[in-house]
């Protein structure tokens, strides 16, 4: 493979955008998601994996044999793993005991050497100790390489050049709005960047949870759902009062994904759930000012980074819920939801 040429191109694939219709507090809105669980290995995360290691190959060449290392809290070393596995390359996923066991499981049945970091951070979860177990390996092991997904602007990059492009194609004219998930920060500024030099009049909406400092750096707290929020700031966001902000209550955010697949029969990530819960937020806005995300109408989209299969045993599951202490909570946020009008209905196309 000759220097600069592109890592699996083929990852970079195009997803759907499936539209649904939504009532809730009295109106209905169609509203689309882009389903990125059908991704190669399911998430938007084969994204990042294939421009992260397009740009460490472009850097290095990636021979057979080298060793990549990574923190990840699952979709992004699932993608990993699988173009490495292509290139004859090892990789090292640096997990937490908030990654999915099926999770686990699939990275080594990739072929991925797993080290589980089990002291949390201090800061709502163990990302900071998983990145300074990331550098003591590297350290130790001068010849393995690190991606970075957390300040290598790659991450960024191949968003705005495949997934802000897809959904504005696939939205047309009427995208009003993207709802994305924030973690590292990299798609939703990628898309974001994207959207600013393409089309400007689309709102672009950073959605994360409360306890999360991934877009204020500020105070954490407790997190349920991999895949959104982080302990520290996003190295990739604008200054704030640049973007629309959303802050969402996980535990609501996990009734929604529960009256989505109740409702369409559709499972989805915690992740993208907390998107659809930002837009029911801005739906209730619009009820009461008229707009949405600043332009009236239109066609939302939320970024469902992933599916749900992988969740079976933990956002879908009673018991896991009990064991988190969130039954009734959880209990709770349905009816309330539900007491709300909030619906859920295929829509064949927008309007």
């Amino acid at each position: 493979m000759p220097p600069g040429e592109p890592v699996v191109e083929e990852t970079i694939n195009g997803t759907a955008l499936r539209h649904v219709r939504i009532a809730f507090r009295g109106g209905t809105r169609v509203a689309a998601l882009k389903l990125e669980e059908q991704g190669p290995t399911g998430s938007v995360k084969d994204r990042t994996a294939a421009g992260l290691l397009r740009r460490l190959h472009q850097d290095r060449p990636l021979v057979p044999g080298t060793v990549v290392v990574e923190s990840t809290s699952g979709n992004l070393g699932l993608a990993l793993a699988r173009i490495l596995r292509s290139l004859g390359c090892s990789f090292v996923a640096v997990v937490d005991p908030k990654t999915p066991h099926s999770t686990r499981s699939a990275l080594l049945e990739g072929g991925a050497r797993l080290i589980v970091v089990d002291e949390p951070d201090g800061r709502g979860g163990y990302l900071l100790h998983r990145l300074d177990t990331v550098r003591r390996l590297c350290a130790r092991n001068p010849g393995h390489r690190w991606p970075n997904q957390y300040e290598n602007w790659a991450n960024p990059q191949i968003h705005t050049s495949t997934t802000g492009p897809e959904i504005a194609e696939q939205a047309g004219t009427a995208l009003s709005a993207v709802y994305v998930p924030v973690s590292t920060g990299g798609t939703f500024a990628g898309v974001a960047a994207y959207m600013a030099a393409a089309r400007p009049r689309v709102a672009c909406v950073a959605v994360d949870v409360t306890g999360s400092a991934a877009m204020t750096g500020g105070r954490t707290g407790r997190r349920l759902i991999p895949g959104i929020g982080a302990g520290r700031r996003s190295s990739f966001l604008p200054a704030a009062g640049t973007f629309r902000r959303r802050l969402v209550d996980d535990v609501e955010a996990i009734a929604v994904c529960r009256i989505l697949r109740a409702d369409l029969g559709l499972a989805l990530g915690g992740s993208s759930g907390c998107t659809v819960r930002a837009l029911l937020a801005d739906l209730a806005a619009e009820r009461a000012t008229g707009t949405l995300a600043g332009r009236p109408g239109g066609l939302p989209v939320c970024l469902a980074a992933d599916g749900g299969a992988k969740y079976a045993d933990t956002l879908y599951s009673d018991r896991w819920a009990a064991e988190q202490g969130i039954a009734a909570e959880l209990g709770r946020a349905i009816r309330l939801l539900r007491g709300q009008g909030l619906a859920f209905s295929n829509a064949p196309d927008y309007p």
